[in-house]
């Protein structure tokens, strides 16, 4: 079982990228779990909130909070002066930041790879808005393996039928495809 914990601020879409992840599990033949973490004053806008996303080939049956995360992804890079994400993260992780720096530039350090990618400003491109959390399932998906393409973009798609589904699926391939260099 791979476990993700997702940090963002209210009104990011952490839950929802964690939902994402969730059903791109279901298309490509294996069970994902998603759910948030309501602790520490609620999901109040630009507070700090966390997600949780389990991915498996193999029915989920734990229900508890992800203690220690295969896969940390971070929605705002200033949550770092406010929580200790490395903290959550096994040996031999990944975490991922939505910034323009380099990883060298972040304090994280501890037996895990960082990844550094601009969701943000590729949302901006894209949607018009800095609403990162599609161009971080890509990134994701890209990064990991633990996805497939196909199932991201499908998942998107459920979620958001139309135009806005269509404009949010091109966030994912955008992202798959920059990281992936396909």
């Amino acid at each position: 079982m791979k476990e993700i914990s997702i940090h963002g601020r209210g009104g990011q879409g952490s839950l929802v990228l964690a939902q994402f992840m969730a059903i791109a599990a279901l298309e490509d033949g294996k069970y994902g779990q998603a759910f948030p973490f309501l602790g520490g004053g609620g999901e109040r806008r630009g507070k700090p909130i966390m997600a949780f996303c389990r991915l498996d080939d193999h029915p989920i049956r734990l229900r508890s909070r992800v203690a220690k995360a295969d896969y940390a992804i971070l929605q705002d890079v200033t949550i770092l002066n406010e929580v200790d994400v490395a903290k959550g993260v096994k040996p031999g992780g990944m975490i991922l930041v939505n910034t323009d720096k380099g990883s060298e530039e972040l304090p994280l350090n501890g037996d895990f790879k960082v990844f550094t990618f601009s969701a943000e400003n590729l949302a901006r491109e894209i949607l018009g808005r800095p609403i990162m959390n599609t161009a971080l399932l890509g990134a994701f998906a890209a990064m990991t393996g633990e996805l497939s393409l196909n199932a991201t973009l499908k998942a998107v798609k459920s979620k958001f039928p139309g135009s806005l589904g269509e404009k949010n699926a091109l966030v994912v391939e955008k992202s798959y495809q920059l990281l992936t260099g396909e």
